[in-house]
């Protein structure tokens, strides 16, 4: 199946369903369906041809889920970019995958038209709200056009490549399917149970492959999505919530620790929403009690997956209580494993890098081949290539997996291997930790000491010795952190997620000044 099938399927059967909720706009499947197409034969009009890449340089609006089903009606490629993004990455983009397209806003022309110039490759530039003569507006985009040309796509053909959010270095783009991506839709939706009764909200950015699967999945099930641009104003997000009557709601950590900070959300405050998912990083175990302590019928759904997969895994939320730091057994149609560093597959309590196979697995990177041939590499059949994570895990005795961390995060100090992770939980223990982060800094004699940042609760007066005290309770001796400074804010991508390498670098910069 085709991302646009089933857009056009629901726009038959279910016209006049709300399928997008956008500020105070609210967008029809027949309306969706209408302007997609519109915008559809208004790029092949302006040359745009099967298989061409078209950039996506939008916030979440209307105006970008429109234009992801057209780039498929057309026959080409998408790809989403965060509108945040600058110059030269964005012209780094727009060049690597020799884009012919970009959409964008009014007030982000001044960084599209920088990033257009030395890439020299877009021919078709349209701008929401524009009425400058050297691109096309959104308007004359939309407007009456040809029909569509039907250039006999199949699912076979790419649908998108999404960006790798990488903490350094210029993003990777992972080619996806039409196959691939209703794989993953297909294999995610089964274990939310989900239905065209279901209402999604969603503040992750469409750029984001979390955030931009809450879409094309939305539209294959037939539910409705509320779009969100932020977590901003999380009192906004809850009474968005209650009013709109939301099901679903994906966060990341940052999202939950806000939340279980929240001291006006009670027991029962969402009554409507039937389950939370959480993706990237595990949810610390004092957030998982919190949050059901505020949502008690909602269930709590810990996933792993990278982009380069969509998901991986997922744990059933009647084990959260067993086993609340897990992330679960491989989704529906997905196999894992764990090799160590021969290959060779590992067995329960060893840690290793964990293997994906299955449908969901990207194509490679586009334009990348060393980077394609480090990722994917042959699989048990002859015939197939499997995804090597690059992240850490163990696995219990009765199979469920743990994930432990990147590999460039383990920190090795005394000669054994700590992860970060499993100290952040202690941390998180505090109620008056917000944040927390765990690197290693240089040492001469430790090789590496473990230093904990931590942003805390306002009011706190949480000393380091408070902290290390609370660790030494409760960590191995080589575990407990040598030294606690504290901020007011840790870095994070533009999808909210800590940018541990960040901080990491900055630390080893500055050991190698001193």
């Amino acid at each position: 199946m085709r991302l646009e099938h089933f857009l056009h399927e629901h726009a038959r059967q279910r016209a006049n369903k709300t399928v997008l909720v956008a500020g105070t706009r609210r967008v029809s499947y027949a309306e969706l369906d209408e302007m997609s197409t519109r915008l559809a034969a208004s790029l092949q009009q302006q040359g745009i041809e099967r298989g061409d890449r078209v950039l996506v340089f939008l916030d979440n609006c209307v105006e970008a889920a429109i234009s992801i089903f057209a780039i498929v009606k057309a026959g080409a490629v998408f790809s989403t970019i965060n509108p945040t993004t600058k110059t030269d990455k964005l012209a780094y983009m727009l060049n690597k995958c020799s884009a012919k397209g970009l959409i964008t806003h009014q007030r982000l022309l001044r960084v599209a038209r920088g990033a257009i110039a030395p890439a020299g490759c877009v021919k078709v530039v349209i701008a929401v709200g524009s009425i400058d003569a050297d691109v096309v507006s959104w308007s004359d985009a939309i407007a009456t056009a040809p029909a569509l040309r039907d250039v006999g796509g199949i699912s076979a053909d790419l649908a998108m490549i999404i960006h790798t959010s990488g903490s350094s270095g210029m993003p990777k783009g992972a080619m996806m399917t039409h196959q691939n991506i209703f794989a993953a839709g297909r294999s995610v939706m089964s274990v939310l149970e989900n239905s065209e009764n279901d209402i999604i909200l969603s503040v992750l950015p469409l750029s984001f492959n979390y955030g931009l699967y809450q879409l094309l999945m939305t539209v294959m099930m037939g539910g409705t999505l509320v779009l969100e641009n932020s977590f901003t104003y999380p009192h906004k997000i809850i009474q968005k919530m209650q009013q709109e009557r939301v099901t679903g709601f994906p966060l990341l950590p940052t999202i939950a620790a806000i939340l279980v900070q929240m001291e006006s959300l009670k027991p029962e405050c969402l009554p409507d929403l039937r389950y939370i998912t959480n993706t990237a990083a595990s949810l610390p175990p004092a957030h998982i009690a919190k949050l059901r302590e505020i949502c008690p019928r909602t269930k709590i759904y810990s996933m792993y997956g990278l982009t380069e997969c969509k998901r991986a895994t997922w744990l059933p939320p009647e084990q959260l209580a067993i086993r609340p730091n897990s992330v679960g057994k491989a989704i529906p149609d997905t196999e894992v494993w764990i090799v160590d560093d021969k290959n060779n597959r590992v067995g329960p309590g060893i840690i290793g890098e964990l293997v994906v196979r299955g449908p969901t697995v990207m194509q490679g990177y586009w334009d990348n081949p060393e980077a394609t041939a480090r990722a994917l590499r042959p699989g048990p059949n002859p015939w197939e290539k499997v995804l090597y994570s690059g992240d850490l895990f163990r696995m219990d005795e009765e199979g469920y997996f743990y994930f432990v961390g990147r590999k460039d995060d383990i920190i090795k100090t005394r000669g054994e291997k700590v992860s970060p992770r499993e100290v952040e939980d202690v941390l998180y223990a505090l109620p008056e930790v917000r944040e927390a982060m765990v690197v290693g800094v240089p040492d001469p004699i430790l090789g590496a000491a473990i230093k904990a940042v931590i942003v805390l609760m306002p009011g706190s007066s949480l000393s380091a010795h408070d902290i290390m005290r609370h660790c030494a309770a409760r960590l191995e001796d080589l575990m407990v952190p040598k030294l606690v400074e504290f901020r007011e804010e840790l870095p994070k991508t533009s999808t909210g997620k800590l940018r541990r390498a960040d901080l990491q670098s900055e630390f080893v910069a500055a050991g190698a000044r001193s």
